[in-house]
C-alpha cells in the first residue's frame, strides 16, 4: 500500500496534524462566533493550500514516485478532479449541519468546536475507509463494478427522492448512546461531558458530534468511491478527500445562511455521482460489447463536473424558490 512512498505518506499526516493544531491551540483556542468574513479567509486558506499541493504535484511527482503508473500531469489532473468531486458532495454536509445546529439549538461560539472535532472523526474514518477500498480493488476487480453500480443507484435515488425531516432522536445510535450514559438537559460551555450531582453525563454538545459523526459515515460511502472513479491511487485519493474536509467547517460558516438558495445543488450532485458511477464502469462494458476498452479522460471528467456543478449553482440563482420554501429546513 505505502512501497516507497511511505515517507510522502508521514510528511503528508504530519503537516495535517500541524494545521489542526494550529487552528484549534492558536486561532480558535477560546469559543467565538465564527464570522462570516473569518470563515472566507479560512475557506480560501484552505482552497489555496489545496491548490499549492496541486501545483507541488504537477512539479515533483515524477521525481517523488518515480515507479508511479501516473506522469506528474497526470497524478495533478487526479487529484484537482477528486478534489473538486469531494469538495462539491461536502456541500451536502452542511444542509445537515444547518438543521442540526437549528434542531439543537447549538449556540453560534460552540459550533466550531462541535465541526472541528467532527472532522477529525471523519478523518480518520474515511482514511479506514479508503485503505479498505483501495486494498479491495487491488484484490478483487470485481469491486469496481459493485462501487460503479452503488453511485448510479445513489445518483438517481438523490435525484427522486424527496426531503425527510431531522429526526435526531430517532437515530438508532443516539438511542444506543442514551441507554449506557445519560444526558444532561442543558448545554454546559463548550463541554462534551459534564457531572450534576455526582453523576458523570453527556451535554446535547456530544449529540451533536454524534450526529455530525454519522452522518459523515454516510455521505463518505457515496463520495469515496465516486474519487476512486477518478483514480485509483491510494495517495491521491486520501489527500484529495482530505483537503476537501478540513475546509469543510470554514465553507459551513460561509454557506450557513445561504445554502438553501442552491435548490438545485442536490439535483447537480446526482448527476455527478451517476457520471463518476459510468465513467468507473465504462472501461469494462465498453471491452465486454466491442473489445475495446474506453476510459474517459480525467480531464474531461473534470470538465463534466465543473459544468454540472456550475450549472446547477447558476440556475438556483436564475430560479430562485419562492421566499416561503426557500426558509423552510428539510433534511437531506
Amino acid at each position: 500500500m505505502f512501497g516507497d512512498m511511505l515517507w510522502l505518506w508521514i510528511g503528508f499526516n504530519v503537516f495535517v496534524l500541524a494545521m489542526l493544531a494550529l487552528d484549534l491551540g492558536v486561532f480558535h483556542r477560546d469559543a467565538h462566533e465564527v464570522s462570516i468574513k473569518e470563515a472566507a479567509l479560512w475557506s480560501v486558506a484552505w482552497i489555496s493550500l489545496a491548490m499549492v499541493f496541486n501545483l507541488l504535484l504537477y512539479t515533483f511527482w515524477d521525481a517523488l514516485v518515480p515507479n508511479s503508473q501516473y506522469t506528474a500531469g497526470e497524478a495533478g489532473l487526479a487529484f484537482l478532479t477528486g478534489y473538486l468531486i469531494e469538495k462539491a458532495l461536502s456541500v451536502d454536509n452542511i444542509f445537515v449541519f444547518v438543521l442540526l445546529f437549528s434542531y439543537f439549538a447549538v449556540p453560534a461560539k460552540y459550533q466550531h468546536r462541535v465541526l472541528f472535532w467532527g472532522i477529525i472523526g471523519a478523518l480518520l474514518m474515511r482514511g479506514a475507509m479508503i485503505f479498505a477500498g483501495a486494498a479491495l480493488i487491488k484484490q478483487f476487480h470485481w469491486v469496481i463494478w459493485v462501487f460503479g453500480a452503488f453511485l448510479i443507484f445513489t445518483g438517481f435515488k438523490m435525484a427522486f427522492q424527496k426531503d425527510e425531516k431531522l429526526e435526531p432522536e430517532k437515530n438508532p445510535l443516539i438511542k444506543l448512546f442514551r441507554r449506557f450514559m445519560p444526558v444532561s438537559e442543558s448545554y454546559d460551555g463548550q463541554k462534551f461531558f459534564t457531572r450534576k450531582n455526582g453523576v458523570l453525563m453527556a451535554t446535547p454538545l456530544f449529540l451533536v458530534l454524534l450526529m455530525v459523526e454519522t452522518t459523515d459515515i454516510i455521505f463518505a460511502v457515496d463520495s469515496i468511491p465516486a474519487i476512486f472513479a477518478v483514480t485509483q491511487d491510494p495517495f491521491l485519493v486520501y489527500t484529495s478527500n482530505v483537503f476537501a474536509i478540513l475546509g469543510l467547517r470554514a465553507l459551513y460558516f460561509v454557506l450557513a445562511g445561504v445554502i438553501h438558495k442552491f435548490h438545485y445543488l442536490k439535483l447537480g450532485l446526482s448527476v455527478v455521482l451517476a457520471f463518476v458511477g459510468v465513467k468507473m464502469l465504462l472501461p469494462d462494458v465498453s471491452d465486454a460489447l466491442v473489445g475495446i476498452s474506453y476510459k474517459i479522460p480525467t480531464g474531461v471528467s473534470l470538465g463534466v463536473v465543473a459544468g454540472i456543478i456550475g450549472i446547477a449553482v447558476v440556475a438556483s440563482l436564475l430560479r430562485p424558490l419562492p421566499s416561503e420554501e426557500q426558509h423552510t429546513p428539510t433534511a437531506a
